[in-house]
């Protein structure tokens, strides 16, 4: 009779649990749905985070990522999907990754995850980011590489924003790889290099008059070419 009374017990507390699961979930789900169409990011980040402690999915995680590194809440971002480079991550997961790692000023780490993206959808927008980051890691043959297949590929559409100014500004792609490219070249050679690359921004700047970085890197140069009266 006693074994009776427990597995009633027992199957009585397990059918509360789900149907307290199951109401948790809804209500989490309605509050989630709420807190999007209120533009809320906080409440779409503690919804999402509680329906991941009810119902674990590795999409909803490399979702969540995907929202703390667009607020800039990148080590957040990080601790939600990890840094390694597994082979079972998601283009999402991948990205968050790279964009992360790029922002928290880690190019020899963010450069693989831009790899990665870059062998499954390879385009001119990410051969400027492994272009850059592998420039600044000095793989200068590498950042070469990238930006080369980067202006052979590159569409007239194609933008790129920079953020050196007050108010960020846009120029084409094609401009921001032939800055690049310009800027590459100056370090593989510092001396015989200078003027070549001179050239390159001067391209740069024809392209787009308002680039306002490609005209301080050409003024730096021309600067180092002028001799210093004593």
């Amino acid at each position: 009779m006693k074994k009776i009374l427990c597995l009633v017990v027992i199957m009585t507390s397990m059918s509360l649990t789900a149907q307290t699961k199951s109401e948790l979930l809804k209500h989490f789900e309605s509050y989630y749905k709420q807190m999007k169409e209120q533009g809320d990011i906080q409440g779409v980040i503690n919804a999402m985070t509680h329906l991941n402690v009810l119902q674990p999915s590795q999409q909803r995680l490399d979702t969540l990522a995907y929202i703390y590194v667009s607020e800039g809440r990148n080590i957040e971002a990080l601790n939600t999907v990890g840094i390694d480079n597994n082979a079972t991550d998601s283009a999402i997961s991948t990205e968050v990754k790279a964009l992360a790692l790029k922002a928290l000023n880690q190019p020899k780490r963010a450069v693989v995850f831009y790899e990665v993206l870059f062998q499954k959808e390879p385009n001119s927008y990410l051969a400027y980011e492994i272009a850059d980051l592998k420039t600044q890691i000095q793989d200068l043959a590498g950042a070469k590489a990238s930006v080369d297949y980067g202006l052979v590929n590159v569409k007239a559409d194609m933008k790129k924003v920079f953020y050196e100014t007050q108010q960020p500004y846009e120029v084409s792609m094609k401009g921001a790889l032939t800055y690049l490219k310009a800027i590459i070249l100056f370090n593989i050679n510092k001396v015989d290099n200078i003027d070549q690359a001179i050239g390159l921004l001067d391209e740069a700047i024809a392209i787009d008059a308002n680039f306002n970085l490609a005209q301080i890197s050409k003024d730096a140069l021309v600067a180092l070419k002028t001799p210093k009266k004593e």
